[in-house]
């Protein structure tokens, strides 16, 4: 594992989400300036996520075939004009715009991933990616405080801040980062770069082992992604919590992500096998949610929010580290894009999903729609990817027999 190219690109990638997170939740009330109503707000949002849905896929194939470096540039410098555009918006479509292009060059966390890859052996992606998964989280916890800080002298100024970042990073990336696809490596790609097509990248579906892991993806993120997007509103309706009680509530899932992925992650999976550990989560998961949705009182909802942010963290990181593990080293980079559009996908219909489950039900109904399917996702990964043969074939450390997509 080079030590010091896996702390470039975590810094890399904590940098990007600390400017990311800086505007994210200020979004909504930037929108109300321009007379914006809750619908085309929630359009706005989704932008981004639909953007990155076309986006990432092909930005993780182009790191295939020109390096990640180059793409990296790319993303980072996409993100910089985003949020430009955010900073000097004087009218609606123009917050629009910004989500566009941001969202469809801001693939850079699966080509950083991508990155992680190069960079360590088998024995130490997981936690590589680990890291980047604290590095993530941790962006996550300081850019909202800083952002909710710097707005009260209007919402432009945070949009500026994080512009100043993404320009930060792209000297970074230009300056400090080297390729990590070498020439030593691109020359033992022996087989043919695939192409950069949208059947190329679908392929991977129709194989049995990576086609389950994002069957997996999908389903967890979106049960998931309906616990992160409708808790502000399940804790207002529930508990009465005020803005400030449900950041402390959030705050504090996201310190014990990072506690995970940061530092469970790497020695979890030096003992376990990652298909073992794949399963025991989802049905953590399962339990979690289930408990959060029967929650009767503040502090079991905190209880209950440190099994959740541990499978949350375990699944978030093993699934991206199985996936590059069991396709051929010139996919790895369309994999991780593939594996971050599914993710977006989820993130367009969970708000939607879990505000009518919210309503419509009850306070309880979002949590159990999700531990509902935890437990057909811990059934469908017990079959298709618990001691699957590709599985042993990754313990020992061999290389995985998968052609390349054409």
């Amino acid at each position: 594992m080079n030590n010091k190219r896996l702390f470039s690109i975590i810094l890399v990638v904590f940098i990007d989400l600390l400017g990311f997170s800086l505007i994210l939740p200020l979004l909504p009330y930037y929108a109300k300036t321009f007379a914006a109503n809750q619908t085309t707000t929630g359009i706005l949002i989704a932008s981004y996520a639909v953007m990155q849905l076309i986006g990432a896929p092909i930005l993780g194939r182009l790191s295939d075939r020109f390096g990640r470096r180059p793409v990296l540039l790319v993303s980072v410098f996409g993100t910089f004009i985003g949020f430009l555009l955010l900073g000097f918006a004087n009218a609606l479509w123009m917050l629009f715009a910004s989500r566009i292009i941001d969202g469809l060059t801001g693939g850079n966390l699966s080509v950083a991933q991508a990155y992680i890859s190069d960079v360590t052996d088998e024995k130490s992606r997981s936690k590589g990616l680990g890291l980047i998964g604290a590095a993530f989280g941790l962006g996550f916890i300081i850019g909202p405080v800083t952002g909710g800080l710097l707005s009260q002298w209007g919402y432009a100024v945070p949009a500026f801040a994080a512009a100043g970042i993404s320009f930060i990073n792209l000297i970074l990336i230009y300056a400090w980062l080297p390729e990590s696809l070498t020439e030593e490596k691109r020359s033992q790609m022996t087989e043919k770069r695939p192409a950069v097509t949208l059947n190329a990248l679908l392929v991977a579906f129709q194989r049995p082992f990576t086609g389950s892991i994002l069957i997996t993806r999908f389903f967890f993120g979106l049960a998931f992604a309906i616990f992160q997007t409708i808790f502000s509103l399940y804790a207002l309706a529930k508990f009465n919590l005020t803005a400030r009680d449900t950041g402390f509530v959030l705050t504090y899932v996201g310190v014990l992500s990072v506690i995970v992925q940061g530092f469970l992650v790497g020695r979890l999976t030096t003992r376990f096998r990652e298909d073992l550990l794949i399963t025991a989560s989802v049905i953590l998961m399962a339990v979690s949610l289930l408990g959060w949705a029967l929650a009767p009182s503040l502090i079991w909802l905190y209880i209950i929010m440190t099994p959740t942010a541990l499978s949350g963290g375990l699944l978030n990181t093993l699934l991206s580290s199985t996936l590059t593990k069991a396709v051929a080293p010139q996919e790895i980079g369309g994999i991780l894009g593939l594996s971050a559009a599914v993710e977006s996908s989820t993130r367009i219909i969970a708000p939607l999903l879990g505000g009518v489950l919210l309503q419509q039900i009850g306070t309880w109904a979002p949590g159990a729609f999700g531990a509902t399917i935890m437990v057909g996702v811990s059934i469908f990964v017990f079959i298709t990817i618990y001691n699957h043969p590709i599985v042993f074939t990754l313990k020992q450390n061999k290389p995985v027999p998968v052609p390349a997509s054409d």
